[in-house]
């Protein structure tokens, strides 16, 4: 009987909740920003070395800010193929996370609560650059090139939501899953994103991959769960394993 309820429990699990999880980090990233009246056109700057990121809507003292981000999911494929076999698995969901930062430089707007979106981005050939807000570089992706290159028509909305208007924590967001975004995930490639104000309120920073603590930069969190087939194959081995062992009784 013992062995029985155990192989059960283990059928119930299996169809519950049967999947894996990969985080990482961002490999590369950057913020954009047009400047203002106030800082100056600071649309052709590039200022990928930061370690901070930024989105603000236009308008405020500073500019619209927006930032890029990009993931690498090779490591996420390789582990959900050893876990359930070679494209024996689908996307469940996907989050991502940041952690909220004070405005530590005058190229920042002050952080303020409002509505935001994010983007995937079907153009991965954006650089991140070196330049930081001390001293901006002159390559690397830029707000007039993110606009004018690397946006793009097939580009497709994950999302709108909240920012609290914080300055520190972490802030976990669920993504959509577009058609593109997640053949993109499953290619195990590169995968960017773009984040911006979808209001006139709204601006927040958050640390980049250059930040000292690992815990703290971007991370993109992919949930996996085995194709039906699978489950099925596997649940109908329990089932008999179980046929049998009350037929012995």
């Amino acid at each position: 009987m013992k062995r029985i309820r155990a192989l059960a429990f283990i059928f119930c699990s299996l169809t519950s909740a049967f999947g894996a999880s990969y985080g990482t980090n961002s490999t590369i990233d950057a913020f954009v920003t047009t400047g203002s009246a106030s800082t100056g056109n600071l649309a052709n700057n590039n200022y990928g070395g930061a370690g901070s990121l930024t989105f603000a809507a236009p308008g405020l003292e500073t500019g619209e800010a927006q930032s890029v981000l990009q993931f690498n999911l090779g490591g996420a494929v390789s582990a959900f193929n050893s876990q359930f076999g070679a494209g024996q698995w689908s996307i469940d969901s996907v989050r991502l996370q940041f952690t909220a930062a004070p405005a530590n430089n005058a190229v920042f707007n002050s952080p303020a609560a409002g509505s935001f979106g994010v983007s995937w981005m079907q153009n991965d050939a954006w650089q991140e650059g070196s330049g930081t807000p001390s001293a901006p570089g002159t390559t690397g992706i830029t707000f007039n090139s993110l606009q004018s290159t690397y946006i793009g028509p097939n580009d497709a909305s994950l999302g709108s939501f909240t920012f609290d208007g914080a300055t520190s924590g972490a802030h976990t967001y669920t993504l959509g899953l577009t058609p593109g975004f997640v053949s993109d995930l499953q290619s195990g490639g590169a995968v960017s994103l773009r984040l911006f104000a979808n209001d006139s309120t709204v601006s927040a920073v958050f640390n980049s991959r250059n930040f000292g603590t690992v815990a703290n930069r971007p991370l993109l969190t992919v949930v996996a769960v085995p194709e039906p087939s699978t489950i099925a194959l596997v649940s109908l081995g329990l089932l008999a394993a179980i046929w049998k062992l009350r037929a012995r009784r």
